[in-house]
């Protein structure tokens, strides 16, 4: 899982990878993480959106053809609306393919992006942003580890608002394109802010019981 400041880095050392042969891949890198970040999606789903899959006047994604063959509708902010039209908005002004079946982030010749390499530069990338394995951990964050940050974020985001986080788990999971709920409380491993955000949770319920009891005494 990557931390705030992490997730900053990564997009601020996006320029490492800047190619002369390529004056949209920094940027594409950049939106990519946005991408998986914002709309918790799938390196696959990310990587697989048309022209026509971005819809940033209704500020939805369409994510076809997803791990469990099924297309769902993905709502997405007005931060990430703008960072895609941005980018939408360069990649009009190259001399690539344009019609809307076209993949939406590409290689300058117009190409969906390839999978190995797409991690390939996520790690130089990383390795720039000075971001190492944590202590106690086998290996550094990977790219993936973006959707699980981006769905323990908006539980963390749940909690200290006050909502019902059991009630808009199966909410998150339908976002995220899992099967089941259980699929969306691996991602949820406790995090010592979860655990203190859930430990906060049950101190104040536990707090108004005791009240409760003794008003009812």
């Amino acid at each position: 899982m990557f931390s705030h400041d992490e997730l900053q880095r990564l997009l601020d050392s996006t320029a490492v990878v800047g190619s002369p042969l390529s004056r949209l891949q920094a940027m594409t890198y950049r939106t990519l993480l946005l991408v998986l970040y914002g709309a918790g999606l799938r390196i696959s789903e990310a990587i697989g959106l048309t022209v026509a899959d971005v819809d940033i006047a209704e500020q939805v994604l369409t994510v076809r053809n997803t791990k469990f063959y099924k297309t769902r509708l993905v709502p997405i902010g007005p931060q990430l609306a703008s960072a895609l039209a941005a980018y939408y908005e360069r990649r009009s002004t190259l001399p690539m393919v344009k019609d809307r079946g076209s993949p939406f982030l590409c290689t300058r010749t117009g190409c969906c992006l390839a999978y190995p390499e797409v991690i390939t530069c996520f790690q130089r990338i990383r390795s720039a942003a000075g971001i190492v394995r944590p202590p106690g951990e086998l290996r550094p964050p990977r790219l993936h580890d973006l959707r699980h940050t981006a769905a323990v974020h908006r539980v963390l985001a749940w909690y200290r608002s006050g909502k019902d986080v059991q009630y808009l788990l199966p909410h998150l999971a339908t976002y995220l394109g899992h099967a089941n709920i259980v699929s969306t409380q691996r991602y949820l491993h406790m995090t010592s802010e979860l655990l203190q955000e859930a430990s906060s949770r049950f101190a104040a319920y536990a707090l108004n019981e005791v009240e409760r009891e003794a008003d009812d005494a």
